[in-house]
């Protein structure tokens, strides 16, 4: 499957959900990487008018989890967050914030993600690790 079509297919998760209502979308992915993009717009603005920290982490959890699920491969197994941490570097006020999840660490039970979000220009606005459990799925 050419990577259009992946994207076009992990994108179609989203409907009905709040990847959904967020305007997350998957952009790019590679041999270990993927990577989803949010506009940053009053729908993920804080009180001051500047990207949410809550929207941030939902964009990270996002891709993180979405990366487990997609490099398992496997329709046995459903990935869970169970740990998340941001820091929050610089604030942002429009256009459009990237977050790209790389593998720390990806062993049978637990996956480590490191997950950059990043704007337009490359500016870090936050820094997250985001820690994903590997379970049997419940038939």
């Amino acid at each position: 499957m050419i990577k259009e079509e992946i994207l076009k297919k992990l994108n179609s998760y989203n409907t009905n959900t709040l990847m959904e209502t967020l305007s997350i979308e998957f952009v790019d992915l590679g041999e270990d990487f993927i990577t989803a993009k949010m506009p940053v717009n009053s729908k993920v603005h804080q009180p001051y008018g500047i990207l949410h920290g809550g929207a941030t982490a939902a964009l990270a959890e996002t891709v993180g989890s979405l990366a487990s699920a997609y490099f398992l491969k496997s329709k046995d197994k459903i990935v869970k967050g169970i740990d998340l941490s941001i820091n929050h570097l610089k604030s942002k006020r429009e256009g459009f914030v990237f977050g790209t999840a790389r593998p720390i660490h990806r062993g049978r039970t637990t996956h480590l993600w490191e997950i950059k979000v990043v704007d337009e220009e490359g500016n870090l606005i936050s820094l997250c690790k985001l820690t994903n459990i590997i379970l049997d799925k419940k038939q």
